[in-house]
């Protein structure tokens, strides 16, 4: 069964902003890494790795709020309007490849389906209407 959450993005104000989520909503955060704490970290330049690779904010019932800093290359096209993504939790890395490819077809794919860097099978893209996706099977799912 397919899960559909908001993935946010920021320059540079992550933190800030979920805080402030987190003390309208209530909840926790259910991840906080940093982009110094993550794999890659040896690539990113040091005015950076305090910036938020990815955070994670329970809402609710089964809701989760997510987000990232825009940083390097990736911060490049950040303007408010192109700020968000929806992120699709999948069961099966079939059934990632499935939607992946429907709903890429026509658009533009940023991140083949792959073994990301954290572990998880992820790819994103932007669909023949402009809407930004990522789809995501995690790595403790089978």
């Amino acid at each position: 069964m397919v899960t559909i959450n908001p993935y946010l993005n920021f320059p540079g104000t992550s933190e800030e902003a979920f805080t402030f989520y987190k003390s309208v909503f209530g909840g926790e955060f259910l991840m906080v890494m940093r982009f110094g704490d993550s794999p890659e970290a040896g690539n990113i330049p040091e005015e950076d790795k305090n910036k938020l690779m990815h955070i994670a904010l329970g809402i609710g019932k089964g809701n989760i709020l997510m987000a990232t800093d825009t940083v390097g290359e990736m911060g490049m096209g950040y303007k408010q309007g192109n700020n968000f993504h929806l992120s699709l939790s999948v069961e099966s890395k079939e059934e990632a490849d499935a939607i992946f490819n429907g709903l890429s077809a026509g658009g533009n794919v940023m991140v083949p389906m792959s073994t990301a860097s954290w572990g998880d099978y992820f790819g994103m893209f932007a669909d023949k209407f402009g809407i930004s996706w990522m789809v995501n099977h995690p790595a403790n799912r089978s």
